[in-house]
């Protein structure tokens, strides 16, 4: 996973996450939003799309968990870091935790995952690093960020019949069919025969 959004700048990128954290989440987190937390300029838009590729908001715009997790001052750097690890995967790939040195190289990896010019790639880098010094890579990635409503759904929805725990195997129907076949030896001696049906019959058939 390699996201290649971008901002043309990163100048009010720290800005506008510290609104987010500062600020009531909206319906809808849009450029009429972004407007109305006081960045009207063309080159702020870019963190729309960038914030859906962090997982922070829907394709249509709503705050999702990651961005409600984010508010929480205290744990906004190690969300942020969780974010980076999904979005970025393939750059931690170089190193666990990049740093000015591997630029070039991360860098490099945008331009051969995704066709990016130098231009783009080196605006794709930029904008990877000033996310980067907004999150604690050293932190513990946080676990899966699941509101505490679809939590205790999940905790208080009983067990239909056992069928979670029984094994998919144990309920299929396990009829087996088997094809015998006898090769007769090639003798004239009816006694030859009878011996071996009767033994189908005793051993087989009972």
């Amino acid at each position: 996973m390699l996201t290649k959004r971008y901002l043309l700048s990163t100048k009010n990128l720290k800005s506008i996450l510290d609104k987010i954290v500062d600020g009531v989440a909206p319906p809808k987190f849009n450029i009429d939003h972004l407007k109305s937390m006081g960045f009207a300029s063309s080159t702020d838009r870019g963190i729309i799309p960038l914030l859906k590729d962090l997982g922070f908001i829907s394709a249509d715009g709503a705050p999702l968990a990651p961005y409600h997790a984010y508010r929480d001052r205290s744990r906004s750097k190690a969300v942020m870091a969780s974010a980076l690890r999904s979005a970025y995967e393939d750059v931690f790939h170089i190193r666990e935790i990049p740093t000015a040195s591997d630029r070039s190289a991360v860098e490099g990896l945008f331009k051969s995952k995704h066709n990016s010019t130098d231009k783009v790639a080196q605006m794709q880098a930029m904008t990877f690093y000033a996310l980067l010094g907004l999150a604690d890579m050293k932190s513990s990635v946080p676990a899966a960020i699941i509101p505490e409503s679809v939590k205790q759904e999940q905790e208080d929805k009983p067990l239909a019949d056992n069928e979670d725990l029984v094994s998919p195997i144990s309920r299929l129907n396990t009829e087996l069919h088997y094809t015998i076949q006898v090769h007769l030896p090639a003798t004239k001696d009816i006694e030859v025969f009878n011996a071996i049906f009767r033994s189908l019959r005793e051993n087989l058939l009972s």
